[in-house]
């Protein structure tokens, strides 16, 4: 079961227009909800999250947060979804295709489940990356439908057979194709700024919470390529991933290049407070 303008219909009935923005210029937003034992994971975090790229773009939202969230309730009820994500997209609407905002239209949401268990393997287990340019536009902090090049990331790890590419902006590190990244110096853990340069994740925020309540030193200050090849331990952080260890890096192995203490207090206390 889906959700499509306004009402709940069978995956095979709904018809997206080719007029639709978000068809032809990716003119909208989203959101990745995870759902634990039936329930959203960091609702009102993500919805205060849509507002605000909601207005950075101007696409007034078709409905309140309060009313979306319930929307999304009724919708994992329906799918009788108990272990996975949500995934909501609203465009700016139909309209013949015209660089400038329509003036009639009407934004258009549309909302899914999926099954998805929790990546246990990697994140007992850890993962590799390889780095590559950030080529992404200056407006990272918005979660819209222009991923083109987180596209491109992830196919290049996948390429190198790896499992994600740290992104770096003239050898400063911001984050990866689809995850944030921290990384353990000294037992400090340092994560780029919540700025333009990075979007704002829900994990991120989580994980910096936890971090703060057991008394871990954290700096939100930038680092390169070359300090993070010299972490005691790395990780990324996401809404599908939780809090999945960095191995190694551009074939060079990160700390010990196993799962470190650091990452694997974190991991225990993310379990602890959300799925217990």
């Amino acid at each position: 079961m889906y959700f499509y303008k306004n009402e709940f219909v069978h995956k095979q009935d709904i018809q997206i227009s080719p007029d639709d923005r978000g068809y032809y210029f990716g003119d909208g937003i989203y959101e990745v909800f995870r759902v634990y034992n039936g329930q959203i994971y960091e609702g009102p975090a993500h919805m205060q999250r849509l507002e605000r790229t909601a207005s950075e773009v101007r696409l007034p939202l078709p409905h309140t947060s309060e009313e979306i969230l319930s929307i999304l309730n009724k919708l994992i009820q329906h799918n009788n979804l108990i272990e996975g994500t949500v995934y909501l997209q609203i465009t700016r609407g139909e309209a013949p295709r015209a660089h400038p905002f329509p003036t009639q239209a009407e934004p258009v949401l549309l909302a899914y489940c999926t099954e998805v268990k929790r990546p246990l393997a990697t994140i007992q287990n850890g993962i590799k990356a390889v780095t590559q340019p950030d080529i992404r536009w200056l407006r990272c902090d918005l979660k819209t439908l222009n991923l083109l090049p987180n596209v491109l990331a992830k196919q290049a790890a996948l390429d190198h057979g790896v499992q994600e590419v740290v992104l770096h902006r003239e050898g400063t590190v911001t984050e990866c194709s689809a995850s944030n990244l921290m990384m353990v110096k000294d037992q400090v853990l340092y994560t780029h700024p919540a700025n333009h340069l990075i979007l704002h994740g829900i994990t991120r925020a989580v994980v910096l919470r936890i971090a703060h309540a057991l008394q871990l030193p954290v700096k939100e200050e930038s680092f390169t390529t070359e300090q993070l090849l010299q972490a005691d331990e790395a990780f990324i952080t996401g809404t599908t991933v939780e809090i999945t260890p960095i191995l190694q890096i551009d074939g060079q192995s990160i700390g010990s290049g196993s799962p470190g203490p650091t990452t694997q207090k974190l991991q225990a206390e993310f379990e602890r407070t959300f799925l217990n």
